[in-house]
């Protein structure tokens, strides 16, 4: 996945409000490797359940801060 691609799909994959745990498919096309897995309307939700998936190096979390900018972790 090239960094340009993906940083798009970031940020066609941000919510506008809450938190998104995104998945990463390195299977799929450039352009289409990351997934919306579930919205939450709290961070410590978002967290738990990255940690409850098998391989959490394969999630992230994708939401905007109080600037609009846009944060994953």
């Amino acid at each position: 996945m090239t960094e340009e691609n993906f940083e798009e799909e970031k940020k066609r994959l941000t919510p506008d409000t809450g938190f998104d745990l995104i998945g990463i498919d390195y299977f799929s096309e450039p352009g289409n490797q990351l997934y919306l897995v579930e919205h939450f309307e709290m961070y410590q939700e978002a967290l738990n359940a990255k940690k409850e998936r098998k391989n959490t190096d394969e999630y992230f979390i994708l939401y905007k801060g109080a600037g609009g900018e846009l944060f994953s972790r």
